[in-house]
């Protein structure tokens, strides 16, 4: 299979005491929203070396109500979880420890206004389309608006989209990679695309 790599190139620079899913750089990825497994539904995430870094199989039905954010071993680092609420939807992230499950993050979606709260006292993000079906921002409320991610239709540098399946994400310095993944995820769980 050949590799899809992002426009801008770019090398992970991490230092030794932070967390491999933190990078002191803006980092760029490929997003296909198809998955690796045979007759699966999930995405698949590959670095600027054209290596896959995070996937999702939802082994079960398309738009399952729980899927999993994994890395490239299979190790898992979110389970993702849809909660029945009658009028509005709701998404609950746990970063996955096997010895407990820990809510990390609530993704609520009210009419048009997608939000992202990190918990107690973390504050929280807010989703911003930017154009297109698919393309948003991914927006910092704490930060006074500060960008954390850019997620968009990949083109090709004469400017031809790739298809409907086939993302850019760009993800800001210090900031959580994974936890940024996990949001794409439910994301692609919203838009029916998982």
């Amino acid at each position: 299979m050949a590799k899809v790599y992002p426009q801008t190139p770019s090398s992970p620079s991490q230092s030794p005491s932070s967390s491999p899913y933190v990078s002191s750089k803006q980092e760029f990825f490929t997003i296909w929203m198809k998955s690796l497994v045979y007759n699966s539904h999930g995405c698949t995430a590959y670095n600027s070396s054209g290596e896959i870094v995070y996937r999702v199989d939802n082994y079960d039905t398309k738009c399952s109500s729980q899927v999993y954010l994994m890395d490239i071993r299979g190790k898992v680092l979110f389970a993702i979880q849809r909660k029945k609420l009658p009028v509005f939807g709701c998404w609950d992230g746990y970063k996955w420890d096997f010895s407990k499950k820990q809510r990390w993050f609530r993704v609520t979606r009210k009419r048009q206004t997608i939000h992202v709260d990190l918990g107690v006292g973390e504050g929280g993000y807010k989703i911003v389309k930017t154009g297109g079906k698919l393309g948003f921002k991914i927006i910092n409320l704490d930060q006074y608006g500060a960008l954390v991610a850019e997620f968009k239709p990949k083109q090709t540098a004469s400017g031809i989209d790739l298809g409907n399946d086939v993302f850019t994400l760009a993800v800001e310095p210090d900031v959580d990679q994974s936890l940024i993944m996990a949001i794409i995820t439910v994301l692609g769980l919203i838009h029916r695309q998982l």
